[in-house]
């Protein structure tokens, strides 16, 4: 059903939202559903040198055909989020963006690459 399927999406943007409050939390999460969700589509790089005990996420990019989202830790604990169209590997714009506007062109931007493809939308299945 439609009107299901747009829950779910409202139901992920909220609790993207909510681990938002935590800079650290939020990135580590997102990872995880992500990594999970699109394999091969999602970068994580971590801070921390090779004898440091823990090692945070520091950004996360995602290709989703000619968008390209990236977030990443900025000192003081805060998110920053970044968007960018992309034609033949061409940025042809390219914007930062409050997290929550971030979080809500992510997801938009899932739901058009979920319904290019079967793959795609088990996809999106897998992180809601």
């Amino acid at each position: 059903m439609p009107g299901d399927a747009d829950l779910d999406f409202d139901l992920v943007a909220a609790a993207i939202r909510a681990d938002a409050r935590d800079a650290a939390t939020f990135l580590e999460v997102l990872a995880g559903k992500l990594d999970a969700a699109l394999p091969g589509a999602v970068r994580t790089r971590r801070a921390g040198g090779l004898f440091a005990r823990q090692h945070p996420v520091a950004e996360i990019a995602i290709d989703l055909g000619d968008w390209h989202f990236r977030v990443e830790a900025e000192p003081g604990g805060s998110v920053r989020g970044e968007r960018a169209h992309t034609v033949r590997g061409i940025a042809l714009s390219s914007e930062r963006l409050p997290l929550t506007e971030w979080v809500e062109a992510l997801l938009e931007a899932l739901r058009g690459h979920a319904g290019q493809s079967a793959d795609a939308a088990e996809s999106l299945r897998r992180l809601l």
